[in-house]
């Protein structure tokens, strides 16, 4: 259960993510066009997707009206989830009494 529960965390955002360019690939140009002119605009979205799903959805969310106020903050905590992800369960080899199963 817990291997499963792992799984759909890591590859969740990132499935998503990609069904949701397939489906609406206008929105997520939009929101990529400023990074790069011209057709290599693709490759800001597929570096997102891979290494930070969650900030690169929000992103998407948050672009196309042009990212005012509030938006920072909801990009801050998407990076900040972004990066828990990538560490979770650093410290518990530390915790006493811990059996790593």
């Amino acid at each position: 259960m817990c291997c499963a529960f792992l799984m759909l965390v890591t590859l969740g955002p990132r499935i998503f993510g990609g069904f949701w360019w397939i489906f609406q690939p206008a929105r997520w140009q939009t929101a990529f066009s400023s990074f790069a002119g011209g057709n290599l605009w693709w490759i800001w979205p597929v570096l997102g997707i891979i290494f930070l799903p969650w900030t690169t959805i929000m992103y998407v969310i948050v672009a196309p009206g042009g990212i005012v106020s509030w938006d920072w903050l909801w990009l801050g905590l998407m990076l900040l989830a972004d990066i828990t992800s990538y560490s979770g369960g650093v410290g518990r080899k530390r915790i006493p009494g811990y059996e790593g199963y």
